[in-house]
């Protein structure tokens, strides 16, 4: 079952014996623990009927035990395992799971890998929980989500700021929830996320970032080229070279790989580049004149050459700064 679909049933009272959540990214396992711990009790039925285990802390007995037990002035009991990586005694727990009590709601968090789902357990999982595993999101599926997490808190942002957001706070879903959650304390309803709400709220500056360097390198303006080389150099962690040199890149390669299907339509042209629309189409055509297909791909291999020297293969950084690396890297990229 999709996390969307667990979320909607879970808001309408519909609930499984046991939840197993397990998989490398953590922040689904933990928005569903969430919203089971808010939807399955009222407020005055948790006190005597919700009980929170840590694995590290506990033996297979102890939730069987309290599993096991009858509500007290409620329909049902929650019973929450987090961590559950970190039990040793989970296989144990495969007598219970085989055959659970139809008034507990048994939530296990198994985060940060998946569990073997041909062991006993696992079979065992298959056929009485539901089971969710949480995925990772790829890079160019972050901006997406993004929008759609934004729009559940009634707002909306443009395809720069969900990208700019991206590229900035990368993959890990719960630092950038975090930073959502202040847009969405600090804008009114209905509001539109812009390049602007973005440096205000979540201290990305509108001017000075990647997206804006590819475009100054992309339509040959040097002056914002180096003044945004200059803005790093003075601010490393806001532009660290690995971060730049991996979207620079990705950048060339989308250009490289426009020259090969720009006669197609656009909706082609967009799946190939892995655009979610138009806004973007604009720039790539542009610097697609500026990097014919053969300068795009000398680009690309200037790019992994600087990759090496970043991570210092067949170069002496002592004494040399990033900043000086990246200023070399960037003028040989536009000339």
């Amino acid at each position: 079952m999709e996390f969307q679909q667990i979320l909607a049933e879970i808001k309408n009272k519909k609930f499984h014996p046991v939840y197993f959540l397990h998989g490398k990214e953590p922040y689904f396992i933990d928005a569903i623990a969430k919203q089971i711990e808010e939807h399955t009790l009222s407020e005055s039925e948790r006190a005597f009927n919700q009980s929170v285990f840590y694995g590290k802390d506990v033996d297979h007995m102890a939730i069987v035990d309290t599993a096991r037990r009858f509500p007290m002035m409620a329909p049902r009991q929650l019973v929450l395992l987090k961590e559950a990586q970190d039990m040793r005694s989970l296989d144990s727990l495969l007598p219970y799971i085989e055959k659970p009590a139809e008034s507990t709601v048994l939530v296990i968090a198994y985060k940060y890998k998946k569990l073997n789902m041909n062991t006993k357990l696992g079979k065992a999982l298959k056929k009485t929980a539901l089971v969710f595993e949480s995925k990772p999101l790829y890079d160019n599926q972050v901006p997406g989500w993004i929008a759609n997490f934004l729009k559940g808190q009634g707002l909306k942002v443009t395809p720069k700021a969900a990208e700019l957001i991206a590229e900035n706070l990368g993959a890990d879903l719960s630092k950038v929830a975090n930073e959502l959650d202040k847009l969405a304390l600090n804008l009114p309803a209905n509001a539109t996320v812009d390049d602007a709400a973005v440096e205000r709220y979540v201290g990305i500056s509108k001017d000075f970032n990647v997206f804006e360097l590819q475009k100054a390198i992309g339509l040959r303006d040097f002056l914002k080229a180096q003044r945004i080389v200059a803005y790093f150099t003075a601010n490393p962690k806001k532009g660290p070279l690995p971060m730049l040199v991996g979207s620079l890149y990705n950048y060339f390669s989308k250009i490289y790989l426009y020259h090969a299907v720009k006669d197609q339509g656009e909706p082609a042209i967009l799946q190939a580049l892995g655009l979610r629309s138009s806004f973007f189409l604009k720039e790539y055509r542009a610097a697609a004149k500026n990097y014919p297909r053969a300068k795009a791909e000398q680009a690309i291999a200037l790019l992994q050459e600087f990759d090496l020297k970043s991570k210092g293969v067949g170069y002496n950084s002592t004494g040399k700064p990033e900043g000086e690396l990246m200023k070399e890297m960037v003028w040989r990229l536009m000339h």
